[in-house]
């Protein structure tokens, strides 16, 4: 497949200004929510056959948030594209100074396997509420979502503005040889390094959604059974494949038997099983090996067993877990949660600083002086206080990581910011012009021009 006659169609209907009319991203973003709602059991049944993963589960945490953002942008568009003005300094007067945002072009959005629906239409829509033409590049892991993605919006779309093209490693190295104007990459940190490599060969701007070992902390004056629930939802959602996922929790030491005991309790109450709608399969053959390789069966604390054939790994948690053991080395992504202790804060902000920077950070605390300091002095990419996870759910939070765990933001406003340039212009009149930028510099004009400046 020629990928730069593609881009090129794209990048030649990008310069006739169609999609910088708020009518015609309108019209897409009304379009884009209309096919999805036409394909909805398409979907539905092509996410299960990849995941086993329920109607309910797909809904709350895949088509939900694509038909929030799409709402939210058609009511917000013409506010978020509208020239902002800024004050004029007096050496400019008489003038107006203004902002103007305008689309970045040509963007490559790059989604990836865990959420394929969702991590793949959200930038979408930011990039069309933008007004830029787009190349959509699903990951292959989870195929029949993939392909599904493809039908509906290569058969409903012009594909000199919106286009997907499937593949794999062979089609993604393809696609980041040509120049886009703008990249927006959701996946492992890994990748993400090689993404922001083919990019910097054009200068092409990138975003960066990545992960990272994302910790919760409780301290000894939480409610132990509400923090035990929440995190135990928060960690088996889609069976621990979220990047926002705990990826384990640091405990004060006076209340860890008592939480390990309410995070089993929460777990059996859950009874997580595929037939009840609220667990899934591991996505293929490679990450279940991998996580299985973290159960070191001397620490489980709760589960632990998995069934090769389903790709089925039971909720577990591993105890008396330390920072040098294997399942701390990288990332989980799947359903084991390691449990270690501290007896104070500075020493759980130290184990955390021997990390790289998270994508998430939950803290569990009814002590203010204690919520403060761990906000203040540990850096991640965003979080929450006696909750997990829900920070996703607000789209005037924008969403991103820092450091290993990402560059830049979307959702709502970020998004939108996301895929626009801000063109910054100063408008003058003829009217009036100041002599003083003007030779011959005397000491007189030196002296007024101090006046104005300072």
């Amino acid at each position: 497949m020629d990928y730069q006659e593609i881009i090129q169609k794209q990048r030649h209907f990008f310069n006739t200004n169609v999609t910088k009319d708020i009518p015609f991203r309108v019209k897409e973003l009304k379009r884009l929510k209309s096919v999805i709602r036409k394909n909805e059991d398409l979907l539905y049944n092509a996410i299960y056959n990849d995941f086993k993963k329920s109607k309910y589960e797909t809904y709350v945490t895949e088509l939900s948030i694509i038909y929030h953002e799409i709402d939210l942008a058609l009511v917000k568009i013409k506010k978020w594209s509208r020239k902002k003005r800024v004050s004029t300094s007096l050496a400019n007067t008489p003038g107006k100074s203004y902002i103007i945002p305008e689309p970045y072009g040509t963007v490559l959005v790059m989604g990836a396997w865990n959420y394929p629906y969702q991590l793949s239409l959200v930038p979408v829509i930011a990039a069309i509420t933008a007004g830029c033409t787009i190349i959509l590049k699903p990951s292959e892991i989870p195929h029949q979502s993939a392909a599904a993605l493809s039908n509906i919006i290569n058969k409903s779309f012009d594909p000199c503005f919106f286009r997907v093209i499937e593949g794999g490693i062979k089609e993604t190295t393809a696609l980041l040889k040509v120049k886009f104007d703008k990249i927006f990459f959701t996946g492992s940190t890994p990748v993400g390094k090689i993404v922001y490599q083919a990019a910097a060969k054009h200068l092409t701007p990138v975003t960066l959604e990545l992960g990272g070992k994302s910790p919760a902390i409780i301290t000894k004056d939480v409610n132990i059974d509400m923090t035990a629930k929440r995190l135990v939802w928060a960690k088996f959602l889609n069976t621990g494949q979220t990047c926002i996922a705990p990826d384990y929790i640091l405990v004060e030491s006076e209340i860890k038997q008592a939480f390990l005991a309410a995070l089993k309790k929460h777990i059996d109450l859950q009874d997580y099983k595929i037939e009840n709608q609220n667990y899934t399969q591991i996505v293929n053959k490679k990450n279940f090996d991998r996580l299985v390789d973290y159960i070191d069966p001397i620490k489980v604390y709760h589960g632990g067993d998995y069934n090769i054939e389903d790709r089925i790994i039971h909720p577990t948690i591993l105890t008396d877990v330390t920072l040098s053991d294997n399942v701390m080395q990288e990332e989980i992504f799947g359903p084991i949660l390691p449990v270690l202790s501290f007896d104070s804060i500075e020493e759980a902000i130290a184990d955390i600083k021997t990390l790289s920077k998270p994508l998430s950070c939950y803290v569990f605390t009814k002590n203010k002086k204690v919520k403060n300091k761990i906000l203040k002095e540990v850096s991640f990419g965003g979080g929450a206080v006696n909750d997990a996870v829900m920070h996703f759910m607000e789209q005037n939070l924008p969403f991103g990581g820092v450091g290993d765990s990402g560059i830049g933001k979307y959702h709502g406003k970020a998004g939108f910011e996301t895929f626009s340039h801000y063109k910054s212009i100063l408008q003058k009149s003829f009217l009036l012009e100041l002599n003083l930028k003007y030779s011959p510099y005397t000491s007189t004009k030196l002296k007024w021009l101090k006046r104005l400046i300072e």
